[in-house]
């Protein structure tokens, strides 16, 4: 089979031929059919040391279950599936046209749903779900009305964290407002299903969303928090929760602190792949139901550009990522 593997951070990608995989017990193996790219892929190569061995990127994907471990009763051959983490702690990505994981890593696709929407979905929505659900009081599922009457803030809405968080927010039921940097973006986001798109360099943020939320927003699903610290803390109501899952504009923050205390603010920093089991198999659980309801959607229509490459092209994908593509990237493999 092909796949794409590196070595370490000064070696380039190289397209290989490897022997197919066999499932072992409590494995499933997939047939790869597109490889989903984020940030934290490019960041894991950039992280390698020079002992590391071999390893195929990209933790995302979508395919078709081709073989079964001897004990696996959970799923069939030819059942459409989408992975999660699939490299984490392990050299086996989904950069490649055949994977073998552990079953609780395939979550089966409804017919509704393609599978470049599958290759979209895990890190991004999974993490989302997380920003949603990290706050006191609850709730720490997602379904349609347990967001009622909450408003959520989602910093950057164009990206594929925040659309996933504003498609979710909204299927919950939630009112969601939404920063954006550009005109372009803001289109995405309201495509997205934002109700409120402030762009924050061309109107004062703080005062929009002040006029939009007087009573404060309850839930903010953070990417800049450095950046955006003093407009969180003039914009979020009492006994609220800013989540916090990635560091653009900087990994240090300085926070007023008095208000926050005044207003029992709670900040929440999240990464997925040490999220507790219960926190991710919740999200793992929702994102599904979503997913099967129509409520998480890709492409241009629903905020979120797809952006592909072969798999030959993998070094560009992740470049394109690098850089900030605005969008989903993603590879095919077959």
């Amino acid at each position: 089979m092909r796949a794409i593997v590196y070595s370490t951070k000064e070696s380039g990608f190289e397209l290989v031929e490897r022997p197919v995989p066999e499932p072992g017990p409590g494995e499933v193996r997939v047939r790869v059919e597109i490889s989903g790219v984020n940030p934290t892929d490019w960041k894991a190569r950039r992280a390698t040391s020079e002992t590391d061995r071999e390893t195929v990127p990209n933790q995302d994907g979508a395919g078709v279950i081709d073989a079964l471990g001897p004990d696996v009763t959970e799923r069939q051959p030819g059942q459409r599936v989408w992975v999660w983490e699939a490299a984490w702690q392990r050299p086996d990505g989904t950069a490649q046209e055949y994977i073998v994981l552990p079953v609780r890593q395939t979550v089966p696709l409804p017919d509704n749903a393609s599978l470049e929407l599958g290759a979209s979905v895990p890190i991004p929505a999974i993490t989302a779900h997380r920003a949603l659900t990290a706050n006191d009081g609850g709730p720490d599922r997602i379904a349609p009305g347990t967001l009622d009457g909450r408003t959520v803030l989602v910093a950057g809405g164009a990206g594929a964290v925040g659309n996933a968080a504003i498609q979710l927010a909204r299927w919950a039921g939630a009112t969601v407002i939404t920063t954006v940097s550009t005109p372009e973006k803001a289109e995405l986001a309201r495509k997205a299903g934002a109700h409120h798109v402030v762009n924050y360099r061309t109107e004062n943020a703080a005062e929009t969303i002040q006029n939009l939320a007087p009573q404060g927003v309850d839930i903010v699903v953070e990417v800049a928090p450095a950046a955006n610290a003093d407009l969180d803390a003039a914009v979020i109501g009492p006994n609220a929760t800013i989540s916090v899952y990635a560091t653009d504009g900087g990994d240090r923050a300085e926070l007023p602190v008095f208000p926050l205390m005044r207003g029992n603010i709670r900040y929440q920093f999240i990464l997925l792949y040490t999220l507790n089991p219960t926190a991710k198999d919740n999200a793992i659980a929702d994102v599904s139901a979503a997913v099967a309801a129509g409520a998480l959607r890709v492409g241009a229509d629903a905020g979120l550009p797809l952006h592909r490459y072969p798999l030959e092209r993998t070094a560009e994908a992740h470049e394109a990522v690098r850089n900030g593509a605005v969008g989903k990237v993603l590879i095919d493999i077959n």
